[in-house]
């Protein structure tokens, strides 16, 4: 006897596919905010890196913490919470992040602002981490794919405009040129923000008052995933360690005088590189070690859960670095110089 898939709530989808476009149009604007800041700041290339580096740290920060406290206490307290006011606590987050930022770029405090994008993406993990499961609720699973790919397909119209829109606010054109940065002021970031926490607040808004959206809990058991937790706590640690050593390195003298005469230091890419091991390692450990024995591993027992964040890991590195460089590369002479010989 067949059964009767389940109807796609359209209404209460379309809502939240509302949030969806929010995230490309954020994100994407980074590559926007990066030259922008570097002009402001007069920073080098690395330490423009850090908003990439604060807003996407905060995703995995944000999500990992809300894992640890899930397995201490032994609930699943997005679960508890309902998906829909994870989605609202995400959204007000972010708001304060957005708010934050309005404080930070008028205090000109280039370390602020990386607190403010910080916020802003710690909201952002909380909404995404919530939206997922949410979306594919939200209709017969067997269709769930197929909502998640319409939810991608807006967030990529949002990457897609993000920097147009914002190039349009802070210089005025969508085709930004360094004298455009020079002489644009800090009161345009301002303003932007300040619209921004105003579309934070109005969707957490909708979000709340929206009768077509359920509160989107589930019954399935919490499952025990103290080894997965282990595993990422120790790459945790490892990358802390990592970040810390690259970071103190800008407080060494001869460090600093061998970058302004561009003599290169390789321990920064070396050890790098052994991050990015250490994370696909243990990835790879665990899939190994999960598939020997799957008590204690949680959701990490399945190995298209694990090979899918292999993927993630590896598709956005690629695309982030290449949005936030590009540009900058492109202004490099011998670039210029093999691209027009002539």
């Amino acid at each position: 006897m067949s059964q009767t898939k389940q109807p796609t709530n359209w209404g209460a989808l379309s809502v939240l596919i509302s949030v969806f476009f929010f995230w490309g149009f954020v994100a994407a604007s980074n590559g926007v905010f990066i030259p922008y800041c570097k002009a402001k700041f007069s920073l080098d290339q690395f330490q423009s890196q850090l908003i990439d580096f604060a807003f996407y740290g905060a995703y995995y920060l944000g999500a990992l913490v809300l894992f640890l406290v899930s397995g201490s206490f032994k609930v699943d307290i997005l679960n508890k919470w309902g998906f829909k006011n994870g989605i609202i606590y995400g959204l007000l987050i972010s708001t304060a992040g957005a708010i934050a930022m309005i404080g930070a770029v008028n205090m000109g405090m280039y370390g602020f602002i990386l607190g403010a994008f910080f916020i802003v993406a710690l909201g952002f993990s909380l909404q995404q981490t919530a939206a997922q499961p949410f979306a594919i609720s939200m209709g017969d699973p067997s269709g769930g794919a197929s909502r998640l790919n319409l939810a991608g397909g807006i967030n990529s119209l949002g990457t897609t405009i993000g920097p147009i829109a914002v190039g349009l606010v802070l210089f005025g054109s969508a085709a930004v040129t360094d004298d455009m940065i020079k002489s644009s002021s800090l009161a345009s970031m301002m303003m932007l923000y300040g619209g921004v926490a105003a579309l934070f607040l109005l969707a957490a808004l909708i979000f709340f008052s929206s009768k077509k959206l359920p509160s989107g809990k589930n019954e399935e058991k919490f499952e025990d995933a103290h080894k997965a937790k282990n595993l990422l706590v120790i790459i945790t640690v490892v990358m802390i360690g990592i970040f810390s050593y690259i970071f103190s390195r800008y407080n060494d003298a001869e460090f600093l005088q061998n970058a302004a005469n561009h003599v290169h230091d390789y321990a920064g890419l070396v050890l790098t590189c052994v991050g990015m091991l250490a994370v696909v390692g243990g990835l790879l450990f665990a899939k190994s070690s999960a598939k020997t024995n799957a008590h204690g591993w949680g959701a990490m027992q399945y190995p298209q859960l694990v090979l899918g964040m292999l993927a993630i890991f590896t598709y956005v590195g690629v695309e982030v670095s290449i949005q936030s460089n590009l540009g900058e590369l492109l202004r490099q002479p011998l670039l210029a110089h093999l691209l027009h010989p002539i």
